[in-house]
């Protein structure tokens, strides 16, 4: 699947758990940021935050923990928290489409760091025990602190454990592992053992990386594996045979919308309101899911009259369509559909 067009709002971005109030949300977690952040030197900030592109952006693994000092992590959640929050939402978005009537009731967060992750899992369903892993112990510590900064009751049963994400990791049982941003952290060795153990450990699998070639390559070895040991891809492919992108001509991303609080357009040196947040991703489950017929893999492209679709389908691959005042109500709901939408839309909201 391709998403090369400009950035797009993924429904993710726009999704809310209806469970009630007191459950996280992008505004909470701004504003739980600004508290504890307020004061951080911009200069120091911006500094670490420049590092942490570099290494964000780059391909060469560290093999060691990228948030080294309480300003590393300051800075850190500050520039990318928000990002990987709304992008991890979208993924789980896609999984209750999928999975509807499946709660996870045990959650591990791997390379947590100050828990964005969690933060979104705690926003999708009610009730999940959430342990957090991270081999750095300042960022745990900060996470520790949003939470408790936050108010929010659905965090407070979260566990901040310190572990090394690396070869020699083990994973107790649980209904649902996340691994969002990590996976370019580590060696190739590595990596695999952790996309293992996540198999062995847990029910479903989420991984999160970067909306480059190299995250989409990573999340494709992921999805490979996941289906190697027995896991059926939820999200966002159709479904789980081979990818069908010729590997080095496209690469399959999605793009959510993020709002910039102020201090985030202080740390990152922008002046727009918000930022649109390229990711690659994979769903997959050990349970049976209702997978999508086909999804959108660019930004649709509306023309007088007529509405073109860019499609990864079950049954046929990579396909173009073109819906037209012809189709009626599909066309109606071709002009409102979005990257990374299913399709057909559900009859409900046509």
């Amino acid at each position: 699947m391709t998403g090369s067009g400009p950035g797009s709002v993924w429904p993710g971005s726009a999704y809310t758990s209806s469970v009630n109030d007191t459950l996280p949300t992008a505004d909470s977690l701004r504003a739980a940021l600004a508290g504890l952040l307020d004061g951080l030197p911009p200069r120091q900030a911006t500094q670490a935050v420049d590092r942490l592109i570099a290494n964000y952006r780059g391909t060469t693994p560290t093999g060691t923990p990228l948030l080294r000092d309480r300003s590393d992590v300051a800075a850190y959640a500050a520039y990318r928290m928000p990002a990987t929050f709304e992008a991890v939402r979208s993924a789980l978005h896609a999984l209750r489409e999928a999975a509807p009537d499946w709660v996870p009731a045990t959650h591990t967060d791997v390379g947590g760091g100050t828990g964005a992750a969690s933060w979104a899992v705690a926003g999708a369903w009610e009730g999940p025990r959430t342990t957090v892993l991270d081999w750095a112990e300042a960022a745990l510590a900060l996470g520790r602190e949003l939470v408790g900064a936050s108010a929010v009751p659905a965090l407070d049963d979260v566990e901040w454990r310190r572990a090394r994400i690396g070869e020699d990791l083990d994973l107790d049982a649980a209904d649902l592992v996340t691994v969002s941003y990590v996976l370019n952290e580590l060696t190739p060795r590595a990596r695999t053992a952790l996309v293992d153990a996540a198999a062995r450990a847990a029910q479903a699998v989420v991984i999160v990386e970067p909306g480059t070639p190299d995250g989409y390559a990573r999340v494709i070895e992921a999805r490979d594996r996941l289906t190697a040991a027995g896991f059926t891809v939820a999200a966002p492919c159709p479904h789980s045979d081979a990818c069908p992108i010729e590997p080095g001509t496209d690469w399959c991303h999605f793009s959510v919308r993020v709002s910039r609080s102020s201090l985030h357009r202080q740390v990152k040196g922008g002046s727009l309101p918000y930022e649109d947040e390229k990711f690659s991703y994979v769903v997959a489950t050990r349970f049976a899911v209702d997978a999508v017929a086909a999804r959108i893999t660019r930004r649709p492209q509306i023309r007088k009259g007529q509405v073109l679709l860019e499609l990864c389908t079950r049954d046929e691959g990579l396909q173009r369509a073109t819906v037209t005042k012809r189709h009626g109500e599909l066309y109606r709901a071709a002009r409102d559909i979005d990257w990374g939408d299913a399709w057909p839309p559900p009859q409900e909201a046509m």
